[in-house]
């Protein structure tokens, strides 16, 4: 499979990049605004690189690794050149304050706000994964694909629209995981 990662060069989008590479499955293609950044980066990851619209041409999935703030004008620019290719987003749209880490919408979840600027499915998950985790290797649709293939299982949870409380629970797992000093991510058990 071709993954693209938009925003390869940053924390999330660089350890996805090199965590696929290690596991050898798909042909990983970084992208970012500035074609020598994605270069640079994907040199050193033994990847292919490029400017975000070039890397989405052609590619099997997406995955949108930008910053939350960034995500919607990313999906806005990229949106022709992504066509019908899914996409998976990993963004949370968090709120930082003296108190902690909130979720920042009251209703509905960025990947939803993302799904009504693309043309293809969206997918929304690895919100709770740190770049860490994806380093290290912890552990029907190409993105639970390709989340199976970075951590020990994918589970696909219902509708988009349960994106809400995966982008909720990230701002949980960064408060335990500040409060405690902690790796801290959510697992479900009992499943088949």
């Amino acid at each position: 499979m071709r993954v693209a990662i938009v925003g390869g060069t940053g924390a999330f989008g660089r350890a996805l990049a090199k965590r696929l590479q290690e596991i050898g499955k798909d042909e990983v293609l970084v992208g970012s605004r500035d074609a020598e950044r994605a270069q640079a980066t994907a040199t050193e990851l033994g990847v292919t690189g490029g400017r975000n619209a070039d890397m989405v041409a052609g590619a099997d999935l997406v995955v949108l690794a930008v910053k939350s703030e960034a995500t919607l004008a990313t999906a806005n620019e990229l949106a022709d050149a992504i066509g019908k290719t899914p996409l998976l987003c990993v963004a949370s749209d968090l709120r930082f304050t003296p108190e902690g880490v909130l979720p920042g919408r009251h209703q509905g979840s960025l990947a939803e706000e993302v799904s009504r600027v693309v043309r293809g499915p969206v997918a929304s998950g690895l919100q709770s994964f740190a770049a860490a985790n994806l380093v290290e290797g912890d552990p029907g649709e190409l993105s639970l694909e390709l989340a199976g293939r970075v951590a020990e299982r994918a589970i696909d949870v219902g509708p988009l629209e349960n994106s809400r409380a995966l982008e909720g629970m990230t701002a949980v797992i960064l408060n335990v995981n500040k409060r405690y000093k902690a790796h801290a991510g959510i697992r479900l058990t009992g499943l088949p």
